[in-house]
């Protein structure tokens, strides 16, 4: 007589996921969280999309104001990740009840009179190529926000998007976190252009990083990062040796305890020769971003890819054993204490927090 068939599976190996470790996880950070990219959401899209525990349906009108509510009917509870638009009309696909731009049920499947239940709308902020809903712990109303930046270069952005174990304090941390750019990622040596600013919600660093490569020999990287909350980067990254200028925006999602998605939106642009005729220096750098446009993404993420095996894996550690070299990761820790809920007198965060994440939204709408 043969094994059962759960007896013939391979033995487990490799180190336990985040995720699965049952760890302490720490609570959903308030703020402003990445759920897509703008160019996911076309007119007459419906997406879902997880957010600390929930789903959030997104949804574009045909003026181009977008929508983020949460997931389920108020009539009898059908997920409306399944509903469709007929024009800005949001239609349940149980009974057909159709919400307007302004969440209200304007009529039934019946052609009975519409109830007096709306839709419970999330705050919405589209910039910089991304859509961001907000949640805060408390349910507070935005009180911040992610600001446009600049664009560089004349060809479309690239993007890509990933989900793996891990939280998202850290992917932000790992921008002072100065010793693992030598030992992750092999920058002969990574140095800070100063102290790292924090004012607010926002903070700023200065990095110049010396790598070599062959024919080209030894050469320096100078890059600015600006954070806002625990859910987005924004690093301009400029190689003088090469001409190269380029922005990355580091995206990363609380999803589930020690679970996340992470998404990354790069633009390139190298420097118009000063020795050659404007005409002629602006052909040769546009012909240059062409050419090299996807072998520098597929750069850009394969480092930062360097990360994900280790985010995947880790614990939160807190306090940490830190040591010389490690980078100012003490006071970055401070500052993102003011993202998560107050901690009692025991020291722990509030329990709700950490459990399935699920608070009060506000229900404003922003960037419409």
């Amino acid at each position: 007589m043969g094994l059962p068939r759960p007896f013939t599976r391979a033995i487990t190996e490799g180190p336990t996921p985040a995720d699965l470790a049952g760890a302490p996880a720490l609570p959903y950070p308030s703020g402003w969280a990445a759920l897509a990219f703008s160019s996911e959401l076309t007119p007459g899209t419906v997406l879902t999309r997880p957010l600390a525990g929930e789903d959030v349906v997104l949804y574009r009108l045909r003026s181009g104001a977008l929508r983020a509510i949460r997931p389920y009917c108020p009539h009898l509870g059908a997920h409306l990740g399944l509903a469709h638009l007929d024009g800005d009309e949001l239609v349940c696909p149980f009974h057909q009840f159709a919400f307007g731009p302004d969440g209200t049920c304007v009529r039934t499947g019946y052609d009975t009179p519409p109830p007096r239940s709306p839709l419970t709308r999330l705050p919405v902020h589209e910039v910089n190529g991304a859509v961001f809903v907000w949640r805060h712990h408390d349910g507070r109303e935005p009180d911040w926000f992610v600001p446009p930046w600049h664009e560089i270069g004349h060809r479309p952005a690239r993007e890509a998007a990933w989900e793996l174990g891990g939280n998202v304090q850290e992917v932000i941390e790992n921008s002072v976190d100065l010793g693992h750019f030598a030992t992750l990622h092999g920058w002969q040596r990574a140095e800070m252009g100063g102290p790292v600013e924090y004012e607010d919600d926002t903070f700023h660093v200065s990095m110049r990083a010396h790598e070599s490569a062959p024919l080209l020999g030894d050469f320096v990287v100078d890059i600015e990062v600006d954070g806002y909350g625990l859910g987005c980067l924004h690093a301009d990254v400029h190689t003088p040796r090469l001409g190269l200028r380029m922005c990355t925006m580091v995206l990363p999602t609380a999803i589930g305890p020690h679970r996340m998605q992470f998404r990354q939106r790069n633009r390139i642009a190298f420097t118009e020769p000063s020795r050659l005729p404007a005409p002629l220096a602006r052909t040769v750098s546009r012909t240059a971003a062409r050419l090299l446009d996807r072998a520098v993404f597929r750069s850009s993420c394969e480092f930062t890819a360097a990360d994900f095996p280790i985010w995947n894996h880790k614990q939160y550690l807190q306090p940490p054993k830190l040591a010389h070299g490690d980078g100012p990761i003490g006071p970055f820790r401070r500052w993102a204490r003011r993202f998560y809920p107050p901690v009692d007198a025991a020291g722990s965060a509030a329990p709700a927090a950490w459990a399935a994440g699920r608070d009060s939204h506000a229900v404003r709408e922003f960037g419409a």
